[in-house]
């Protein structure tokens, strides 16, 4: 049986590499399982097709670091559209011929949030639809097809979404929930740096949208984080740094400066998967906000970002999403609510930071591990 992995965010984003960490976690995961696995990655061509093929060599640089090099198709589509056809479509990785032996055979697609579309989509034998981020996800499925006519199963990071205060839009699908994957190999708990840093790795602008109440609410991290901006003041004997996509002629690098926030080029710290992880273990912990509407809503959602933190060993500092109630009580995790609540968060991270790693390695081995998540969507 072939496993695979849609996905169609990693190739057309070569300087992520947190970004490219979020597929591969599933990848490292299946092979671990020692499963017959395939990354399909959907590539929509350009208009400048040097930057594709650089795109294109970067996605399979990355794959060779990981041994993952006889395990993809990258499916460049040219012109691009939201109809998936094999006539658009160039198969790079395994021949489009072994592609459709594959298909021919017993298999299963994991589709994260909704990368492969039809008709392609409708030659896998088994659809698994994983969503990634629920509160985009499930707005979008009451506005437009976003893949709930296409799929036999529906997963979700939205561990609250049967719970009784989450406000998430009615679904009538029928939802299960799994943990965002970290593989705990990849991911090794490591010594406590030298620096008290308190870090995240994001983008400080974000185009997504969804309405509540009539209104369109501002989803950015730049939003999410006012609230926190005074933490450097509060707490001075800690580092704070954001690696975030800002512009260096953006006013918003001098503001966040004269706040006691450190900005670094995330395209910089963290290119690949690799360096990202490098990057996350400089830190004593993290410390981000999340945007609004997974809190208002009580989503359940936690990054995948988060569970990376935790199985290296640097605690969560981070808002309640709902997320809480489904996970050990001892768990690396700080969730805040207020400037106030930050603050003593950081100061207890400093204080007994040794307890608080170890509780957030052994939550992310017992809860966020790719293995055991896969296990419990493929049921194998």
């Amino acid at each position: 049986m072939t496993i695979f992995l849609g996905c169609g965010f990693a190739a057309k984003y070569r300087e992520g590499g947190g970004n490219f960490s979020v597929p591969l976690q599933w990848m490292l995961g299946l092979r671990r399982l020692k499963l017959d696995a395939i990354w399909l990655e959907l590539l929509l061509a350009t208009d400048d097709v040097t930057a594709d093929q650089a795109r294109i060599r970067h996605f399979q640089s990355q794959l060779r670091a990981h041994g993952l090099a006889g395990r993809y198709c990258l499916l460049y589509q040219k012109p691009a559209n939201d109809v998936h056809d094999f006539a658009s479509i160039d198969c790079i990785g395994i021949s489009k011929r072994d592609l459709l032996d594959r298909l021919a055979g017993p298999n299963v697609l994991l589709n994260l949030s909704y990368s492969i579309h039809p008709p392609l989509l409708l030659q896998f034998e088994r659809r698994i639809f994983c969503d990634l981020d629920p509160s985009e996800i499930f707005y979008w499925m009451t506005k437009m097809e976003m893949g709930q006519s296409y799929h036999d199963e529906f997963w979700t990071i939205g561990l609250n979404v049967d719970g009784d205060d989450c406000q998430l839009p009615k679904s009538s699908l029928r939802w299960k929930t799994f943990y965002p994957l970290v593989d705990t190999k990849f991911f090794a708990p490591q010594p406590r740096p030298r620096s008290p840093k308190f870090t995240t790795v994001g983008q400080w602008y974000w185009g997504g949208a969804v309405e509540v109440a009539g209104e369109f609410p501002d989803l950015s991290k730049k939003f999410a984080f006012e609230p926190y901006l005074n933490l450097p003041a509060r707490a001075p004997e800690a580092r704070f740094e954001l690696a975030m996509n800002i512009a260096a002629e953006d006013s918003e690098r001098e503001r966040l400066r004269q706040l006691g926030w450190r900005i670094v080029d995330p395209h910089r710290v963290a290119r690949t998967a690799r360096a990202y992880r490098r990057y996350l273990a400089g830190a004593l912990a993290e410390f981000t906000a999340i945007k609004g509407v997974d809190v208002a809503w009580h989503t359940g959602w936690i990054s995948d970002r988060a569970a990376a933190f935790l199985a290296s060993g640097r605690p969560v500092i981070t808002e309640d999403t709902g997320a809480q109630n489904y996970l050990p009580d001892e768990n690396g995790f700080r969730f805040v609510r207020s400037a106030a609540d930050a603050e003593a968060a950081v100061r207890e991270v400093l204080r007994d930071w040794s307890r608080l790693s170890k509780q957030g390695r052994q939550c992310a081995v017992e809860v966020f591990d790719s293995v055991k998540n896969l296990r419990r969507i493929l049921d194998f």
